[in-house]
C-alpha cells in the first residue's frame, strides 16, 4: 500500500534520485551526483519550490519511504527543458523506484497530477524517448505527440515532444 501526497522542499534529494531515474542514468553508468551536475538535467530539481512547482510523491504507507513522484516544472526562456512548448505549459517529469514499477503507481501519480493541475495551467507537455513503454501510456491520458517533434536525444535514439491539452476530454 502506498499513499500519494504533495512534493515538499524536504523531498527535493528524492526528486534528484527520481530524475537520475527518469533520465535512465543508470544505463550511462552514472551516478545521482552526475543528473545534479549535468547542465541539461539540473533544471528540472534544482532549487525546488519556486513559482510554478507541483509535484506528488507516493510513499509507503507503512514508513513514508518516498517509492516515486511526479512533478511539474515552468521551464521558460533560456532555461527550456527538452519537451519546452511555450512559457506558459510546464513539462513534467516522472520516475518510480525500478522495485516499485509496473504496480500501477506511475498511472495513479499521472491521474492525481492531472486532476490537479488542470486548475493551474492549460496543459502539460513532456518529452519522451520513442522506445520507452510509457509511451502508450501517454497516449492512453489523451497526450498528443507533436508533430515535427523528433530529436536525437543525448544517447544517440530518437525523443518526440508531447502535450496534453486540458480543454480535451482526458481518456480513463
Amino acid at each position: 500500500m502506498y499513499i500519494i501526497r504533495p512534493i515538499a522542499l524536504t523531498d527535493e534529494i528524492f526528486l534528484w534520485q527520481m530524475l537520475y531515474e527518469a533520465a535512465h542514468l543508470h544505463a550511462e553508468g552514472q551516478t545521482v551526483e552526475d543528473a545534479k551536475n549535468h547542465p541539461e538535467l539540473t533544471k528540472y530539481v534544482k532549487n525546488w519550490g519556486q513559482q510554478g512547482d507541483f509535484g506528488l510523491i507516493s510513499t509507503l504507507a507503512s514508513n513514508h519511504q518516498p517509492i516515486g513522484a511526479a512533478w511539474l516544472r515552468l521551464l521558460t526562456g533560456e532555461n527550456q527543458g527538452y519537451g519546452y512548448i511555450d512559457d506558459e505549459t510546464p513539462e513534467l517529469a516522472i520516475a518510480i523506484l525500478p522495485e516499485y514499477r509496473n504496480q500501477g503507481i506511475g498511472t495513479e501519480l499521472l491521474r492525481n497530477l492531472i486532476t490537479i493541475s488542470q486548475s493551474m495551467y492549460r496543459g502539460i507537455c513532456l518529452s519522451i524517448r520513442t522506445d520507452n513503454p510509457a509511451f502508450n501510456l501517454y497516449k492512453k491520458l489523451g497526450w498528443q505527440p507533436i508533430a515535427g517533434s523528433e530529436k536525437i536525444n543525448r544517447v544517440g535514439g530518437i525523443s518526440i515532444k508531447m502535450k496534453l491539452d486540458f480543454y480535451q476530454s482526458i481518456k480513463s
